[in-house]
Order: structure tokens, then sequence, then C-alpha cells
């Protein structure tokens, strides 16, 4: 009698020890290498309002580029969930990459997915905006693990401690470089008229100016201007006005020189 009450408690203690400490010791799930919520190359600045509890930044564009209109990029894969509060977050995406990992994006002007779709990094999730409670274009971003706010964290580097204003910390993105998901990131100082080959001169279409994305280059006749600028390379992208899989300058390119066809963060474009 005697023997089994002792290895009946220490049946028990190997339970406690094994089951209920080991429950209240389970780990934190890694994060995943959180990348900048907009495209590669870009530069931004950012800030933090002390009464954001969730340990939320906002962003806005610091390169010279429009903040408003931007493409608004998930910081990591995950499925993707579409949202609108009035006075509050506007219309927002939450990305859910498992393991208790959300991001949030508040105040797009548009949304580019469907509630409940599987995103990968670097695709874009909406346009940046200013709906809901926002005194301007601009992207609120929060990382948050099991329902509480994080520290932002992008490539594994903390952006702490946070500034209180704009113009004090700045972090150029690598988010969809290097043709992540088969698109390269580029910016256009015009809307740049779509035809359907580097050859051809009836236009079918208009790509906005702005950040757009194309997937490789083609040889074609020159793009000139009076001021000698030039350009021979096309780039195949979608057009925002027109059928996809179309061709523009690269003479609209924002950054670069005559014949160059590079990417905002300078990985050249690769041949179709």
């Amino acid at each position: 009698m005697f023997l089994r009450r002792l290895l009946s408690v220490l049946v028990a203690g190997v339970v406690g020890a094994t089951g209920l400490i080991g429950l209240a010791a389970a780990p934190a799930q890694a994060a995943p290498t959180f990348k900048a919520p907009y495209p590669c190359g870009q530069q931004w600045t950012y800030s933090h309002h002390s009464a954001e509890v969730r340990q939320a930044l906002d962003f806005v564009r610091s390169d010279g580029g429009s903040t408003a209109g931007t493409p608004v990029l998930a910081s990591a894969s995950g499925t993707a969930y579409r949202y609108y509060e009035a006075g509050g977050a506007g219309n927002y995406v939450v990305v859910d990459h498992g393991g208790g990992w959300k991001t949030y994006y508040f105040h797009l002007s548009a949304f580019s997915v469907s509630h409940g779709q599987g995103v990968s990094q670097g695709q874009r999730i909406g346009t940046t905006g200013s709906t809901g409670n926002s005194s301007g274009a601009h992207i609120h971003y929060e990382q948050l693990y099991n329902g509480v706010g994080q520290t932002i964290r992008i490539n594994g580097v903390s952006l702490a401690p946070y500034p209180g204003s704009y113009h004090q910390k700045y972090l150029t993105s690598d988010n969809g470089c290097s043709g992540g998901a088969g698109k390269y990131w580029v910016d256009t100082f015009a809307n740049a008229p779509g035809y359907a080959s580097a050859t051809s001169t009836t236009q079918t279409g208009t790509l906005y100016a702005g950040t757009n994305y194309v997937f490789c280059k083609v040889w074609g006749r020159e793009i000139r201007d009076a001021s000698g600028n030039y350009n021979h390379w096309w780039l195949r992208t979608d057009l925002d006005v027109g059928p996809a899989n179309q061709y523009v300058s690269a003479y609209y390119l924002s950054r670069w020189g005559n014949d160059e066809a590079r990417d905002n963060g300078g990985t050249v474009i690769p041949d179709c």
C-alpha cells in the first residue's frame, strides 16, 4: 500500500512538472522577418503618438514621392482580412501571419485584396490614404503578438526608441526588391502611354504616374524629349486604364538615366 501511494505521488509530480509547468513556460512563437509596408527603394519617415497604446508607428513618404496613392505591401506572408471603422481606422487590413502574429494597416484609400485572401510578403494589399480618423495620408502600422502590440521590428531590427515627430528617423524599404513575386516596383514621373509591344505606335491605355510594378523589359523604339533625354527600354506591366501585359517606356522612370531600366532599389529589371 505504501509503495502504491508513493508511486502515485511520484507520477503526479511528473505530470505537474512536465504538464502544468511546461504549459506555463511555453515559449513565444518566433516573429516573421517583417519588412517595411511600402515598396522597394522608397524612403519614408515615421513617428509615434503616445496615445497609441499598441506601439504603432505612422509612416509618411520622405523621398519626394507622394504618400497618397502609394501601394501598401504585406510585411510578411499570411491571410489578409479587410475591415472598415468610420471613426477610427477607416479602411484597414489585418494580415494574420500565424503563430499569434498579426500586422495592421490603417487609413487605406482602397483595398487590393479580398477578405480571407492569402498574400505573400511584398504583395500589394491596399493603397495609402486618409480614411477614418486621419488628418492626412499616412500608413498607421502595427505588429501584434497574441493581441498585444509589440515594438516594431523591420528585418529583425527594432525601430525603438520611437521619435515623437516626423523627419527625425527614416526607413528605406527592401520589401519586394529583386523581383519579389515576379514584380519590380518603380516610380514614374508622369502618366505613361501603354502599347501592345515595344515597337507599336497605337496606344492601348495608360499607366498613371506614381508607384507601379513592372515585370520585365525589352528593347524597342526610342522615346526622346526636347532636352535630349531618351530610352529604348520598354517595361511590361498592367495598365491602370487598358489591358494587362502591355508596355510602357522606361523613359518615364523617375530615377536613373538614358537607356537604363532599374527598379526603385537599383536592381536591373530582367529581360522578358
